[in-house]
Formats: structure tokens, sequence, C-alpha cells
């Protein structure tokens, strides 16, 4: 088991890292994606709506109004629906983004050794134990006491 805040591997039965101190009997709450798929299918509906609105209804005026002729008109719709179909598939493609990352967990690797390291350590191997802070304070004093 890794910490999930700093990837120290982690002896089974600990309620906080010994490297980080984070908790790891609490588990952050994973926050709700139904906001954010709602906006992205309003966001959709509403863009094909206002989009064929767009194509439909300027044809019309650059029609009547601007007498344009038909194949300038077909060329505006045709730019209208292109715009449109883009943007449309750019949300869906962000929304199935969302949905897929939903489903997914992302796991913490253990640490990797650097490339430049000459030697990675060993699985089974223990690493040297860390000096205590009071080894380096006993040492002083008992040379102190010597030197007199």
């Amino acid at each position: 088991m890794y910490c999930v805040n700093c990837g120290t591997p982690l002896a089974p039965g600990l309620s906080y890292c010994n490297r980080c101190g984070s908790n790891l009997r609490e588990r952050p709450p994973e926050p709700s994606k139904t906001a954010s798929i709602t906006a992205f299918l309003t966001a959709i509906t509403l863009l094909g709506i206002a989009g064929m609105g767009i194509m439909l209804g300027g044809s019309v005026v650059l029609r009547r109004e601007a007498g344009l002729a038909q194949e300038m008109i077909g060329f505006f719709m045709l730019f209208i629906f292109l715009i449109v179909v883009m943007t449309e598939f750019m949300l869906v493609r962000n929304l199935s983004k969302l949905l897929g990352s939903h489903e997914k967990k992302e796991y913490l690797l253990p640490p990797q050794p650097m490339p430049h390291e000459l030697h990675a350590a060993r699985p089974g191997s223990l690493g040297e134990p860390v000096s205590s802070v009071t080894e380096n304070t006993t040492r002083t004093l008992e040379y102190s006491r010597r030197e007199r």
C-alpha cells in the first residue's frame, strides 16, 4: 500500500503516513460529476438548436433582405453547419472524457529510481536505519565529559 499524498510505501494498519502525516483512514469525498454532465448535455442541446436557428433564419434573412444569390446562401449555411458540428464534436468529446475518467481509478505507483542512479534498491533489502535526533546530542555530551 502506498500513501495517496506522497507515494511512500506504507506498512499495513497505519492510520497516518510516516513521511507526510496525511490521514490514511479518511478518504476525501469524490466530487459529484452530475452537475458538469448536466451542463455539457444542456450546452450540446442549446448549441444544436441555436445553430439550426441561425442557419435557417440567417438564410431567409439573407435571401429576403440582402437579395443574395442561392450559391452565397448555400455557402453561408454550409459554413454555419460546419461551425456547429465542430463545436458539438468538441463538447461530446469532453463529455466522453468526463464520463471515462469517472470509471477509471487512479493509483499511485511506487517511486521509481531515477535514470541517473547507478543501481536501484533491491525489493527485499532494507535501507539504513534513520539516525535518531538524540543520538548526536548524546555523543556530543559524551565527548565533553571525556575532555575534562
